[in-house]
């Protein structure tokens, strides 16, 4: 029986929705749209060449061109001093000596290590990983007592809000876990400003089409593809016979020893498989391939001797480029996240900074330098010491003393009225 309260309204039936499907069109996180990952909204996206090699720093190091950017930043930065600098109120920058950060960075970084050894590692992996760390730890007064570069590949790096810290084994083989503060993490492309990316993982598929002309080229100088196909006759006496004759043309060829004159049957050929036109050109975008990456690292190509679209009368040129192009785009990172390791807020407060010293790199030959000195001694820049110690040689007596060019003196006592001199 049913039981109301004697309404005379029409009791409605309840309708559950329609239970969607596996199948059904959905544009959430678990299964979502094409459409919203080419937005922008899919992480690293669709990977357009699956079969690529993978592009990892170990399989970097083994194409020639990258480590040739990779050791040409890394050795030109490392082989030049990386002097402290403190710039005073009035815009003056003096040279800081008697820090620890210009003797661990330019002398001895840690125990037996030279300061450039470890520069240079560090900015290699820096090049090649987009990510390098080093150890500073400081003393109980605060003062840096070694900088030494730690494995690579067994640092990682946690987080606490904006805190980070570092899980790493040292140098004396004991496992830490130590503060950003304590750590030299050099990091390239970071985009939240902590995680570094290597320049090769970026442009992951232009890089993957170098490596895959390499390996190609590999296979066919090292002849894993077919050289020649052999036809044999069917006048053999058995199956032995046939097989034996067979090894017997096969060892010929490929001897390198042999005479190059085969003895065939009456029956048999061979056929020679010179490389196609598409194996030479393949062959040929290497040099293409070469261009992209010095192109990634900002490497000119006379660094990489790549001189076709060059001449000899422009290394002038081509080496200031390669100074204002490359090395200051590396170097000006490098040095400034040195100097939030190396340096304290109060020193960076004080005004003080790295520099790396390209002079070093712009040796000049001793009648430039004796050109250039004179030059300076001659006019209101050098005194005639100052001018001596550039070249390494000692002072004189009276050399304190300016001595400007005698077209820029002239006699300021008046000159007598009437007859002209």
């Amino acid at each position: 029986m049913d039981f109301s309260r004697g309404s005379d309204e029409t009791v409605v039936e309840r309708v559950e929705p329609p239970v969607m499907s596996a199948e059904a069109s959905t544009s959430a996180t678990a299964k979502p749209e094409p459409w919203l990952s080419e937005l922008g909204w899919g992480g690293s996206g669709t990977r357009l060449a699956k079969h690529l090699p993978r592009v990892s720093p170990q399989r970097g190091e083994q194409h020639a061109t990258v480590f040739s950017c990779c050791n040409n930043i890394a050795g030109d930065l490392a082989k030049v001093p990386l002097k402290l600098w403190q710039r005073k109120g009035d815009g003056q920058e003096v040279r800081v000596r008697d820090h620890p950060a210009a003797y661990l960075l330019n002398v001895e970084a840690s125990d037996g290590v030279p300061a450039n050894v470890m520069r240079f590692a560090l900015i290699y992996a820096w090049a090649l990983r987009g990510n390098a760390y080093a150890y500073g730890p400081r003393d109980g007064g605060g003062e840096l007592e070694l900088i030494e570069t730690i494995d690579q590949n067994a640092c990682t790096m946690l987080r606490a809000g904006r805190s980070r810290f570092y899980d790493f084994t040292d140098g004396a083989g004991d496992q830490r876990r130590a503060a950003s503060r304590s750590m030299v993490h050099l990091r390239y492309l970071a985009l939240d400003g902590w995680t570094g990316r290597s320049p090769l993982q970026v442009a992951s598929e232009s890089v993957g089409l170098a490596f895959a002309g390499q390996e190609a080229a590999g296979r066919s100088v090292s002849g894993a593809h077919a050289k020649a196909f052999m036809k044999l006759g069917d006048s053999y006496e058995d199956d032995e016979a046939r097989t034996r004759n067979a090894r017997r043309l096969k060892d010929h060829i490929t001897n390198p020893n042999s005479d190059g004159i085969p003895v065939l049957g009456p029956d048999d050929d061979i056929k020679s498989l010179d490389l196609t036109a598409a194996d030479q050109e393949l062959l040929a975008s290497r040099k293409f391939d070469r261009e992209q990456l010095a192109t990634i690292y900002r490497m000119p190509p006379s660094k990489l001797q790549m001189l076709e679209n060059g001449v000899k009368a422009n290394g002038e040129q081509q080496a200031i480029d390669y100074l204002t192009d490359c090395l200051l785009h590396w170097s000006g990172l490098a040095e400034q996240t040195l100097a939030m390791s190396v340096l304290t807020r109060g020193e960076r407060d004080g005004g003080m900074f790295l520099r790396h010293d390209f002079g070093a790199l712009l040796q000049p030959t001793i009648k430039d330098q004796i050109e250039a000195v004179t030059k300076a001694v001659g006019g209101p820049i050098y005194t005639p010491d100052e001018g001596r110690k550039k070249v390494g040689l000692p002072p004189t007596p009276g050399g304190d003393k300016m001595n400007p060019a005698p077209n820029m003196t002239r006699k300021d006592e008046p000159k007598p009225k009437g007859k002209e001199e």
